[in-house]
């Protein structure tokens, strides 16, 4: 089975920075890609960061220059680094990994989200 845990959420006043870790485990081949992604209550689910097995990176215009995503391979870990916090930033924070599996002689390439971790940003 393969497993994905953030950490990192919390309550930070406006301004702050948090760094976001998500850990990949399981039997796993190979991560292809890994994303952060964030809900805000009443709003839909929006991507905010993504990076490739290369490292290639991408972000939406709305937190370009705040956000910073980057990986550990070694680790199967990703993170995400927030800066400048702003209220609007509130959400609950997920990390989704698109990943290969083998198994019986088949690879297979599915996405796995993990149980995100709440960020709040006070005034």
């Amino acid at each position: 089975q393969v497993q994905l845990v953030e950490s990192g959420g919390g309550l930070v006043q406006a301004g702050g920075s948090l760094r976001l870790s998500c850990a990949v485990s399981g039997s796993i081949f190979k991560i292809v890609a890994m994303g952060w992604y964030r809900q805000a209550p009443g709003k839909p689910r929006e991507l905010v960061a993504a990076i490739t097995s290369g490292g290639s990176t991408n972000y939406p215009d709305s937190v370009k220059g705040r956000f910073t995503i980057s990986r550990d391979n070694a680790k199967n870990t990703v993170y995400l680094q927030i800066d400048s916090l702003k209220p609007e930033d509130t959400a609950v924070y997920y990390c989704k990994a698109e990943l290969t599996r083998y198994s019986g002689g088949i690879y297979y390439t599915d996405d796995y989200w993990g149980q995100g971790t709440q960020v709040t940003v006070s005034s």
